[in-house]
Parts: structure tokens; sequence; C-alpha cells
């Protein structure tokens, strides 16, 4: 199946984007790397009537490198993260995860705002943004609002995010040299999106600890009862907190495997955090 005919725009700047969509009630989708969108078309899932391609706008594409952080534009690939072309707020841990993240064609376009956007359940980089606190920029017809990404999806492929807003930009505050990270994403082969993925941010000279499960039926989850063991480096309690927090999460409706794949993901990512 192939998506209906759909008109295509290019706007010259990030004003007359908003514009475009806000005018369109409803019947525009914005587009970048198009990577999630255009299969959604094609099987009819998302049937819109305007295409409007940021992909090239200026403000989204840009860096800036402060010595507090960095902020990314949203239409930042995939591949420029994996492939070290801008800073790295997180010492290693976005490289990381974008290496695996789908195949290198797919990076070559896909962009993280994108992703964000989108906030698919087993998607890499809303988890991994939540864990790293940062920030989105989203932009609408009102002006500029900031939002921490760990409050920014609220469920399965719902967000925070404005009918008639667009993510510009992502702030990121940089790790510091004593920082730790572990990652650990399970999938049946290279690629694919998760089945169950953790990531686990230790940071003593922030005064910052924070474990997070992706893939994880809903938004990520933020796992307080681990994240305070893992600041305590005590391992020995990290089970019992991890499945506490699980627990907890009764409206994730996770059946036993589950619960199993991510306590072992949890467990693993915080070894390499702690090791």
């Amino acid at each position: 199946m192939k998506a209906p005919a759909v008109d295509y725009v290019r706007p010259g700047s990030l004003a007359e984007a908003i514009d475009l969509l806000a005018k369109s009630q409803d019947e525009a989708r914005v587009i970048a790397g198009g990577q999630s969108l255009v299969a959604m078309m094609n099987l009819r899932v998302a049937v819109p009537r305007l295409l409007i391609d940021i992909a090239r706008l200026p403000e989204l594409t840009a860096v800036a490198d402060d010595t507090e952080a960095v902020t990314l534009g949203a239409c930042v690939t995939h591949a420029a993260i994996e492939d070290a072309r801008i800073a790295d707020p997180s010492r290693g841990l976005m490289p990381k995860v974008a290496s695996g993240l789908a195949y290198r064609a797919i990076r070559n376009r896909g962009t993280i705002g994108g992703s964000l956007a989108l906030s698919d359940p087993a998607a890499e980089w809303p988890g991994v943004l939540t864990a790293l606190d940062a920030e989105a920029m989203l932009c609408g017809p009102t002006g500029r609002r900031s939002l921490k990404c760990a409050e920014f999806t609220t469920g399965i492929f719902e967000t925070r995010l404005g009918p008639d807003e667009i993510v510009e930009s992502i702030r990121i505050r940089k790790l510091s040299p004593e920082a730790r990270w572990g990652y650990v994403k399970l999938c049946r082969k290279s690629g694919e999106f998760a089945s169950a993925l953790a990531v686990v941010v230790c940071d003593r000279a922030l005064g910052y600890w924070r474990v997070v499960l992706g893939a994880a039926n809903g938004a990520p989850l933020v796992l307080e009862s681990a994240s305070r063991v893992v600041s305590e480096g005590a391992m020995g309690q990290l089970q019992e907190a991890v499945r506490d927090d699980l627990d907890r999460a009764a409206d994730r409706h996770f059946d036993e495997f589950q619960l199993n794949l991510h306590t072992v993901v949890a467990m693993r990512a915080a070894q390499q955090a702690l090791s």
C-alpha cells in the first residue's frame, strides 16, 4: 500500500512553518527525516493533506555549546550524533545509543526531534533524554515554552506537544568528568525496536542519579527506588528496588515475562554504570 496524494511545502523559516501548521486545521503534519511518518502514511495510519518539510531549516539544525549544556536543533540526525560531528554532552552515551538505532540509512535521515515528537514507546531517544534530564523547547503561534523530556511523553504515541507546536531544540546538561552511565537494549536482531531498554546515569559531581526504562508500555519509566539505590551504590538491594518500582507501575500491565526483561536490563545497565 502507498500513501494517498498529499500537498507538500518547504517553508523558509520556523515562523512560516508554525504559521502553516496553525492554519491547517489539524490536516497538516510536520516532516523532517520521515522515517516513521512515511511508513505510517503508506499504511494509511496517518493521512495528512499537507506535509510541512522542516528538515533544512537552519533554526532546527543548529547546535549550541555553552559551559553548562549543549542544545541540539530538533533536526540533528542520528548519524550526526553517532559520528560525533556535534558536541556530546553525555560523555559517550548518546553516540553509543545512536550507533544501535535502526540502520545507517535510517540514521542518515531520522532526527532526534522527530523521535521525541513521535514518542514511540519502544524508541531509544525518549528514554535516553529522560535519563539525561534533558529539556525540550517547543514553538507555537503563542511563542516558546520549555518542558522537561521526563514530562513530555504522556503515553503510547502521546505527548504534551500541541497540535500547532513544533519541537525546536533539545537542551542537554553536560555530564561531569566523573559521570558514569549504563545502557542496555534487548531486541531480537540488530536494528529492531527494543523489547526492553534501560538507561542509567550517575554523576556524583552534579548530585544526579537516574534509572529509566524504555519500551515500558507507555512513556519512559523513571525507577525512583532503583535510582536511590544506585546513588548509594547498594547493588545488593537493586533487584528488589527495581521489582518494587515495577510493581508500583501497575497501570503498565506488565506480564511476568516483561517484568523479568525489564529487571534484567535495569540490573545490567546499573552494573555498567557502577563498575
